[in-house]
C-alpha cells in the first residue's frame, strides 16, 4: 500500500514537473514565435503589393460580412483571418490584402494572402502555412503556380486540368488536385470577401 501511494506521488510530481516546464518554455517562445509570424506576414504583404508602404484593418463587421459571404458561398472549408486596406507611400490606396485559411488541404489547412487592386486584379498569392505532400503539393510554393494567378480579373478562379483557355481557370498541380482545389477556394474565398467589403473603393 505505501508503495503504491509513494509511486503516485512520485508521479503526480513528475507530471507537476513537467508541466511547469512546458509553461516555462511556451512563455520563453511565445513572443519569438509571434514576432517571427508578423514579419512573414509583412513579407507577404509586400510580395503581394509591391508598393505597400501602409495598412489599414478593416472593421470587425466587414470582417464579419466577409465570412457570411463566404458561407453564403457554400466555401465550407474556407475562413476569413483577415482583411486589411494597403496604401503606397504618398497614402494613396491600393487595394485590399485579404488572408484566408482552407482547412481542406491534402495536409491541412492552407493560409494564404491575396493582394486585389482597386480595379478588382489579382496583385499576388503568397502562403503563410502549408503542408502539403513534398515534390507534389508543396509545389503551389513555386511561383510557375503562384502566377498563374498574378493579373486575373475575375468572380472566379476555377480549376482545370490540360490548359488553362478561359479567364479565371488555372491549371492544377500534377498529381496534386486537392492542393490545387484548396487554393483555389481559398482565393474564390478572398474575391468573394473583396467585393463584399467593396475592395474597389477606399471608404
Amino acid at each position: 500500500m505505501k508503495k503504491i501511494i509513494k509511486d503516485t506521488l512520485a508521479l503526480c510530481l513528475i507530471t507537476l514537473i513537467a508541466g511547469l516546464l512546458l509553461g516555462l518554455v511556451y512563455k520563453i517562445t511565445k513572443e519569438p514565435i509571434a514576432k517571427q509570424n508578423e514579419k512573414a506576414k509583412l513579407n507577404a504583404y509586400k510580395n503581394v503589393f509591391e508598393q505597400l508602404d501602409s495598412t489599414e484593418n478593416i472593421s470587425e463587421e466587414l470582417l464579419s460580412d466577409a465570412q457570411n459571404a463566404v458561407d453564403a458561398d457554400k466555401l465550407n472549408c474556407v475562413t476569413v483571418n483577415e482583411i486589411v486596406k494597403a496604401y503606397d507611400s504618398d497614402k494613396n490606396y491600393l487595394g485590399l490584402i485579404i488572408t484566408v485559411t482552407d482547412s481542406c488541404g491534402y495536409g491541412g489547412n492552407i493560409k494564404m494572402t491575396v493582394g486585389i487592386d482597386k480595379d478588382s486584379v489579382i496583385t499576388g498569392l503568397e502562403f503563410l502555412e502549408i503542408n502539403e505532400t513534398a515534390g507534389l503539393g508543396m509545389k503551389a510554393k513555386d511561383a510557375a503556380f503562384k502566377n498563374k494567378f498574378i493579373g486575373m480579373k475575375t468572380d472566379k478562379v476555377i480549376c482545370v486540368k490540360g490548359g488553362a483557355s478561359a479567364q479565371g481557370e488555372y491549371d492544377a498541380i500534377s498529381s496534386a488536385t486537392i492542393t490545387s482545389n484548396a487554393v483555389g477556394d481559398g482565393i474564390n474565398g478572398a474575391l468573394i470577401s473583396y467585393k463584399t467589403v467593396g475592395g474597389d473603393k477606399d471608404e
